[in-house]
């Protein structure tokens, strides 16, 4: 095993070429056989093989700096830094995150989850180093998903400005390599990447910028040099940015990738490698459909088959129910960022292909383009998950909320989405949305409220959000129609009340029940309002209940337990009543599963049930 001979980036010097690639065999069969027990990123990180061994083997690590984009393609570049041993635990609690973590491995630079952030970082470090007088090297490898986001060009665009010392590798992930990637491509990309040949092109710009004849002779030599560069250079458009651009290349020939690399990041200034991979390379049917096997679930490594059952996702309920609605309401057209799948929206998309439009890993743009189609009548539905959501802040508060647009958010993943980690935790979207004006934000606790919270979204005439959770779509029960600001009592009480939101209404019921069996009762209330708050409900509690228990799966900080204390402030019943907030603390929540974070932060219905008894154990019971 010439894996086990790797504990850093340095012992792949030590290999021959033919190693290097029998190297590469042993960490897809390795990467395979982790993921299919444990789950993760697998098509992409196992198209990135060849790229992360000879970007180990050519830099420097970690006194250069080596920074995926998003991360989901960095499971060799952890095998090789020393995580060979602990792989096994990939995405589990305590155990290898899916992504890059400097708390793992120094030759990590920053924790990403998150599409279009590493050139931004590359630049900072690259000119960090130039200040500092350090030869560190900044390399950030980015997908040509990466490009579509806003951040990504903007990043490009300063680079090309500053002539800053970054490599880019574009990493293309095409299904199969084009006809422009071969002998005679290789070749002329050997060359081009020598020393000896830019050399020659800088003194060539040199000559040309203190050429003793006329600035018109040289701007005619300019002119037919920018000519030539169109004919010639497939990168024109990033040559335009100011970035030198070579390739594009077979991005698993390690002798190609190797000479290719150790050339071109001794030049200066901005570069960028194109490459050419294929995802899910070395297992046939994540390279027949590398969608499936983006984020995977454990699979039969044999057969490919799920190992578990695939239940109805809330995001499935929530596409069939839009699908129902746009039947009878031309209005409604969907957007996506780059998930059509994993929102559900290519369910809706195979009745309704011409009303859905996936902008990629564009969230601000998602929201802006939404408010467009609103100011024409439409009403649009922009489905993304609550973490990448967050990136659109400004545009929901500036190009909806502030417009009185009526645009409805569809907000998937909300709360704990378990073994992604604290990059894609959904926490955050309650505070963040609900003190915006001219927004109603709705929870709902099932799948038959999700979808009357739908219907009730597509006749508002403000902006809605709808979140609700990763896992399986449930029924509880208790139907009742969604009226604006109207709350619901799913359970009556003398001795406490439990308030839970969305998801938490479940664990709420579940505990109301148990402990009816030794002698207390509760009422289970269901606001599905986060925003506007049912006042005439919440005045009821605050006035009857001596404790008061909220829990919600979200961030407690200016949460859905902090929006029910300042009315409490407001109408004067603290001073009657004791709120208990149960919810995820004030920090990033690790990488778990969504069953044991619910337990770490006791938000099962178990940790429920004690807290209630070791509460009002003294008989602190009700008025009633």
């Amino acid at each position: 095993m010439i894996l086990e001979k790797i504990n850093n980036p340095h012992d792949l010097k030590k290999l021959t070429t033919k190693e290097l690639r029998g190297l590469c065999r042993e960490i897809r069969e390795l990467i395979i056989k982790v993921v299919s027990r444990r789950g993760g990123h697998l098509a992409s990180s196992l198209g990135a093989v060849e790229l992360s061994v000879a970007l180990n083997y050519c830099l420097n690590l970690p006194l250069d700096a080596l920074i995926f984009d998003v991360g989901h393609q960095c499971y060799a570049h952890k095998i090789l830094t020393g995580r060979r041993d602990r792989f096994h635990s990939l995405r589990q609690y305590k155990g290898i995150s899916g992504f890059p973590n400097p708390a793992e491995s120094d030759c990590d630079s920053f924790i990403s989850g998150h599409a279009s952030t590493a050139v931004s970082w590359a630049q900072g470090l690259a000119e960090a180093a130039r200040m500092k007088k350090e030869k560190a090297k900044a390399v950030a490898v980015i997908g040509d998903g990466s490009l579509t986001g806003g951040m990504c060009f903007e990043a490009l665009n300063n680079c090309g400005h500053s002539q800053s010392d970054v490599l880019v590798i574009l990493n293309h992930n095409e299904m199969s390599i084009s006809s422009s990637v071969g002998a005679l491509s290789n070749y002329l990309n050997k060359i081009i990447s020598a020393p000896v040949y830019n050399r020659l092109r800088n003194e060539l710009e040199s000559f040309l910028e203190h050429f003793s004849l006329t600035k018109k002779l040289n701007a005619h030599a300019r002119k037919f040099e920018e000519a030539l560069k169109g004919l010639m250079v497939p990168g024109i458009f990033f040559e335009e940015l100011g970035f030198r651009y070579f390739g594009p290349i077979d991005g698993h020939n390690l002798g190609v990738l190797i000479p290719t690399i150790k050339n071109i990041i001794s030049l200066k200034g901005p570069k960028l490698l194109h490459v050419v991979t294929k995802k899910g390379k070395g297992y046939k049917f994540a390279e027949e459909n590398p969608e499936e096997f983006h984020g995977a679930s454990p699979f039969n490594v044999e057969t490919s088959a799920p190992l578990a059952g695939n239940s109805e996702s809330f995001g499935e309920v929530f596409a069939r129910k839009l699908a129902k609605l746009s039947e009878r309401d031309n209005r409604l057209v969907a957007i996506t960022a780059a998930m059509p799948k994993g929102t559900g929206l290519n369910i809706f998309a195979e009745k309704f292909p011409e009303k859905v439009f996936d902008v990629g890993i564009a969230e601000e743009h998602a929201v802006g383009f939404a408010a467009g189609l609103a100011k024409k009548g439409f009403k649009p539905v922009v489905a993304i998950y609550s973490t990448f959501l967050q990136r659109a802040l400004d545009q929901i508060i500036h190009d909806v909320a502030l417009q009185k647009l009526s645009v409805i958010f569809a907000i998937d993943r909300a709360g704990a989405v378990g073994e992604d980690g604290p990059t894609h935790h959904g926490v955050f979207d309650v505070g963040y949305l609900r003190f915006i004006p001219n927004m109603i934000c709705l929870a709902p606790k099932d799948k038959e409220e999700l979808e009357d919270c739908l219907e009730f979204a597509a006749l508002s005439e403000l902006a809605v959000s709808i979140r609700y959770p990763k896992g399986a779509a449930y029924s509880m029960g208790f139907r009742e129609r969604v009226s604006l600001g109207k709350g619901q009592i799913i359970r009556e009480g003398k001795d406490v009340c439990i308030i839970g939101l969305g998801s938490m209404v479940k664990n709420a019921y579940q505990a109301a029940v148990s402990l009816s069996k030794e002698g207390i009762e509760a009422t289970i209330i269901n606001p599905r309002f986060i925003k506007p708050l049912d006042e005439e409900l919440f005045s009821f509690v605050g006035n009857n209940f001596k404790q008061i228990f909220i829990i919600e799966e979200g961030s407690i900080s200016c949460g859905f337990g902090s929006a029910v204390l300042e009315f409490f402030q407001k109408e004067e019943l603290l001073q009657k009543t004791k709120v208990n907030l149960i919810g995820f603390p004030d920090e990033f929540l690790p990488c778990a599963s969504r069953n044991e974070l619910f337990r770490m932060y006791r938000l099962d219905t178990q940790s429920l049930i004690a807290r209630v008894k070791n509460t009002i154990g003294e008989k602190t019971f009700s008025k009633n």
